[in-house]
């Protein structure tokens, strides 16, 4: 393949996954625009006219921004691969630092905080104004600096090291080396979940043991019954930053803990908090975040071996703009553009992963009522301000969940 085909290819699919994010963008506004003043049937008498407007509207609040972001992203990414920009950042670090593995770190780094300061309006806009406007926003400036320099800390302290283990491997291990890369960020990333529930987390939030001894009582039951045992039931305080609620549990072996989000407390009640939690463990008893971290492993594996085929070849460097190969720019510039040609994909994991939630709600219905479940859902999307009317072929791609209307309807035949 010549640099100027592989040009042609890159341009293509970048325009092509452009058009298809704004045009599904489009469709699930003038979806949500006109479905804004009926509620729909299966929620009337459950969900206020005045509680769905403002679903609908903080939908396209959110969605603007959304399109908005995908523009700059597309512009970004010509500018920094095509319009050879990362490789005047390249040739910069180079003289100053020469070739080394000094120069591969100072290479993500500085693409790293490009891209954050290139972002940050969009991300303060919508934090300070969007979620503000529509009373979620609970976060404050001392905070939010306080989040940004924790998260820079950890950004440091575990993807440094991790970088450098990784362009170690690949100058040093020779034709396989990305299966030697692959083993290592598997092991990386078990091992931030292992930590992730008593080292990470407790860093950017307190965890307090739940109190309420009559809600803890019919928790513990549900787990006996559950087959399922923790280190613990915690309460965490997720009004500091939003007033979203949720609830989740995480980690692995006796690391397990079940958290619970002080606004959930606040706004189910004991019967419908029981039923969230036996959703999330039909997630647990389906064996579904093992799943998804095996099927992590496979497509990772495979995304490392076809970066092993084309980091040798002039023509995929020179076709993104860059003169200079190596494994630093190799690595970078397959991390940049992977995610152009993997857009249209989308709807496989999303279905995947609403299979997976169709299966705990299945699970959350036999272990508890499924009036229960049902109740707890139509208000979590009452008070999230999620919208019940997305546009189907939009959900398709974007949503993790099924919508609304299905997902209830299935537990109402349960």
């Amino acid at each position: 393949m010549t640099p100027s085909q592989f040009t042609l290819i890159f341009l293509l699919a970048l325009a092509m996954s452009t058009a298809l994010r704004l045009w599904l963008d489009m469709r699930h506004l003038r979806h949500v625009i006109v479905h804004r003043e009926q509620v729909p049937p299966d929620f009337a008498g459950r969900i206020e006219l005045a509680d769905h407007r403002k679903a609908a509207d903080y939908t396209v609040a959110k969605v603007r921004v959304g399109m908005l972001e995908i523009a700059v992203d597309t512009v970004v990414l010509l500018v920094l691969t095509i319009g050879g920009v990362l490789g005047m950042i390249d040739q910069a670090l180079r003289t100053l630092l020469g070739g080394g593995y000094l120069h591969g770190l100072a290479l993500f780094a500085c693409v790293g905080v490009l891209g954050f300061f290139i972002g940050l309006p969009a991300s303060l806009y919508r934090t300070f104004r969007i979620e503000a406007r529509f009373g979620f926003n609970k976060l404050t400036w001392p905070l939010w600096f306080a989040d940004l320099a924790k998260g820079a800390a950890l950004t440091v302290l575990i993807g440094g090291p991790l970088l450098f283990a990784v362009l170690w491997l690949m100058e040093a291990m020779g034709k396989h080396w990305w299966l030697y890369v692959w083993l290592v960020w598997l092991g990386t990333n078990l091992l931030v979940l292992f930590l992730y529930p008593t080292v990470i987390a407790p860093l950017f939030n307190k965890f307090t043991p739940l109190e309420d001894a009559s809600l803890k009582q019919r928790i513990e039951t549900l787990l006996t019954r559950c087959g399922f045992t923790s280190s613990g039931l915690f309460v965490m305080d997720g009004s500091k930053r939003s007033a979203h609620g949720n609830a989740y549990f995480t980690g692995f072996g006796r690391a397990k803990r079940i958290v619970f989000f002080d606004t959930l407390l606040e706004k189910l009640a004991p019967q419908e908090i029981e039923a969230v939690l036996a959703h999330e463990l039909g997630h647990f008893k389906h064996r579904h975040v093992i799943k998804r971290i095996a099927l992590s492993g496979v497509l990772s594996l495979a995304f490392l071996w076809l970066l092993g085929q084309l980091i040798d070849q002039p023509w995929f460097f020179a076709g993104l703009g860059v003169g200079a190969g190596g494994t630093a720019m190799g690595l970078l510039l397959f991390s940049m553009v992977l995610p152009v040609f993997l857009f249209p994909l989308a709807p496989l994991t999303s279905a995947l992963s609403r299979k997976h939630e169709y299966e705990a709600d299945a699970y959350a219905a036999q272990q508890t009522a499924a009036s229960d479940l049902v109740a707890a859902l139509v208000k979590l999307y009452r008070d999230n301000a999620a919208t019940l009317t997305p546009d189907p072929l939009h959900s398709l791609f974007h949503d993790s969940h099924p919508p609304a209307s299905q997902r209830i309807a299935r537990l109402h035949s349960a």
